[in-house]
């Protein structure tokens, strides 16, 4: 499988219009051909990346939240006044959150996770397509529970309708929630368990979580348990070089996804014995992008590029099983190229089982 390349900087213009600058950071022991580097070298040129086969309508519902009057603003002006410290406070204090931190793209290394205490009915995190929240590799980001006695388990918490955690303009680079099973782990990036989660123009660059667990995933987002089954929308967004068990970018059980607009390159899944896992393996190794498992849920992804994703056993792109088959696969105007999947897969890079076929519309798979 050829590699990412070890350093490099591109800008995305999104169909939204908003510029994001993102920086793509060695993998360690990670390498590509020169055949890759000319390749990815010849992409940077462009000024728009291709998403899928066509960009498809967003709803109002997984739009952008206002946050031109914010509750909490991190920072006075200057990347020095925007702190670990100041982060993880707003988090905690919930409300609209945006940043000050400059004119230029800043690096906030997080010292601690960032939690969303569940008194708080919303919580949004604004980044203004200039902010990079880092876990440097050894933490998780972002944290939300309406379980977790912690942060104030709420009543009927898996089907709370609160807190809404809402994440845009923001990337969140190098989070790990590696050894990390509180909940039964996974979410490098994002844990998200009750309530409700969006996601919108933003980017996910080498997030990590274990290696191995059957069911186990989530490198970037983990979600467990949305109210009422409402769909965790993730819009405009880009997922790049994640390593996990399973779902290298995305993972869940019984919870519904919208997808749309969005990117996923170069995510792996690496664990090995499948789900559930064979003798004496510890299991793992599905969907190099999306890991999907439960009963009755569905998977929408529309308008999305989804390439060179890689899964160790099946489902090099997309795995999603409803184990008492009444769950959905739609795959509208999208294109899944190039995904690898080393054991087992129904259609190239997807493996599905699910309530009649796959809902495939106006799309490449191959």
């Amino acid at each position: 499988m050829r590699q990412p390349p070890t350093a490099w900087f591109r800008r995305v213009l999104l169909p939204t219009g908003t510029a994001l600058a993102i920086a793509l950071t060695a993998y360690a022991g990670q390498s590509a051909p020169a055949s890759a580097s000319s390749s990815t070298a010849s992409e940077t040129q462009t000024t728009t990346v291709q998403r899928g086969v066509k960009a498809v309508p967003v709803p109002p519902a997984a739009r952008a939240v206002d946050a031109s009057s914010p509750d909490r603003v991190i920072g006075n002006g200057t990347p020095a006044s925007c702190t670990s410290k100041k982060v993880v406070r707003a988090v905690a204090h919930g409300g609209v959150i945006a940043f000050d931190c400059g004119p230029e793209p800043v690096v906030i290394r997080l010292h601690h996770t960032a939690k969303v205490v569940n008194t708080s009915r919303r919580v949004v995190i604004d980044g203004g397509g200039l902010v990079t929240l880092s876990g440097g590799g050894k933490r998780r980001i972002l944290y939300e529970n309406a379980c977790d006695p912690r942060q104030v388990r709420l009543k009927n918490c898996q089907d709370s309708r609160h807190p809404r955690l809402v994440v845009q303009h923001l990337t969140l680079a190098h989070g790990n929630s590696s050894g990390n099973l509180y909940f039964n782990g996974g979410g490098g990036a994002i844990f998200s368990y009750g309530g409700r989660l969006k996601v919108v123009d933003s980017t996910f660059v080498g997030n990590r979580c274990d290696r191995t667990g059957a069911d186990l995933g989530g490198g970037a987002i983990r979600a467990r348990f949305q109210y009422h089954n409402r769909p965790v929308y993730v819009v405009n967004s880009t997922f790049v070089g994640g390593r996990c068990s399973n779902g290298a970018a995305l993972s869940s059980i019984n919870v519904s996804w919208t997808v749309l607009n969005s990117v996923f390159r170069w995510n792996k899944a690496i664990g090995y014995g499948a789900n559930p896992q064979r003798p004496h393996t510890p299991g793992g190794g599905s969907g190099g992008a999306i890991y999907a498992d439960g009963e009755t849920y569905a998977v929408r992804i529309a308008g999305t590029l989804m390439r060179r994703n890689h899964a160790r056993e099946g489902g090099g792109a997309v795995f999603f099983v409803s184990n008492d088959r009444t769950g959905h696969l739609r795959i509208h105007w999208s294109t899944l190229r190039h995904n690898v999947s080393e054991n087992f897969e129904t259609r190239p890079g997807v493996f599905y089982e699910g309530n009649g076929p796959i809902d495939i519309q106006n799309s490449v798979i191959r």
